[in-house]
């Protein structure tokens, strides 16, 4: 018997917002990036695009400004997705994604911070 295994999905990541009218934006993705459901997102500031929000860098992206909520490709171009951006809201801590720059527990840590400031914060 062969086994299926299931890709993440919203609810792996988003475990309560108050109103996904509030919380929720559509969102210009970078291109470059196969953007995965929880993937800790952050603003450029010269385009307002987002991309994975890295531990260092002057770009504007190395604060967290958002949390993917629905996988989106983006390889081929620029790509629009939904994402929560403010809250009230709870994300799984297990369930994010972070960019490669992002390597250790302070890292990891200044991400949540950055993330609570919003009002979404990730829990265990």
């Amino acid at each position: 018997m062969s086994v299926l295994t299931q890709p993440p999905t919203m609810s792996d990541v988003l475990k309560y917002e108050l109103n996904p009218n509030f919380t929720r934006e559509t969102i210009t993705l970078l291109a470059g990036t196969n953007y995965p459901v929880g993937a800790v997102l952050g603003r450029i500031t010269a385009s307002g695009k987002m991309k994975l929000s890295t531990a260092a860098g002057s770009d504007g992206a190395q604060t967290a400004a958002a949390v993917m909520l629905y996988a989106v490709n983006a390889s081929a171009g620029d790509a629009t997705g939904i994402a929560l951006v403010r809250g009230p809201a709870l994300v799984s801590k297990a369930a994010l994604v972070f960019d490669a720059s992002v390597d250790d527990a302070a890292k990891t840590a200044a991400k949540h911070t950055q993330l609570t400031a919003l009002g979404i914060i990730p829990r265990n």
